[in-house]
């Protein structure tokens, strides 16, 4: 990537984020709502395109790297004409301590409420999270709170366990 090889290393594996369909032109963004959203982040690298690229207008983000929770991302707008953007096939999952937390991340995240299913939400932008607690597999492991999981759409804890 475009990134300096006499920087901060960056983990094998990174989430790409390409804004194109719907969301085309919209990675500067998303990249700025993402980081006012979350703690510990900060932006990286952020190269604009120079000129029109398909697309893309110049300065249009042609790569940019950010972290959101000390974890690192990348996102592009897309420099080809495309009909697809993000789906529920692929979504970004948030381990919540507590209510308040799920609480305030789902207030952020959540703008689609077709989309609300099961502790899932889709932001503006098009992209699906889960929004969910810590111990979500904990909490997986009782039949109970599976079955009562499949009717809620924003987790309330206390509504998972059954109190």
């Amino acid at each position: 990537m475009l990134t300096n090889p006499d920087g901060e290393p960056r983990p094998f594996v990174t989430t790409q984020l390409m804004f194109g369909g719907d969301a085309q032109n919209r990675a500067k963004e998303a990249i700025e709502y993402y980081l006012a959203t979350f703690q510990n982040s900060r932006a990286d690298t952020i190269v604009p395109y120079p000129e029109p690229t398909g697309p893309a207008p110049a300065g249009g983000i042609m790569f940019a790297e950010f972290q959101l929770e000390n974890q690192w991302f990348s996102a592009m707008d897309s420099g080809v004409e495309q009909y697809f953007s993000f789906t529920h096939g692929v979504s970004l999952a948030v381990k919540c301590r507590d209510q308040d937390e799920i609480d305030r991340y789902w207030s952020a995240l959540s703008a689609v409420p077709e989309a609300e299913q099961c502790g899932w939400c889709m932001d503006q932008f098009g992209v699906s999270w889960q929004i969910q607690p810590e111990n979500t597999t904990d909490l997986m492991a009782d039949p109970a709170c599976f079955q009562r999981l499949e009717h809620i759409k924003k987790i309330d804890i206390a509504e998972l366990i059954g109190e």
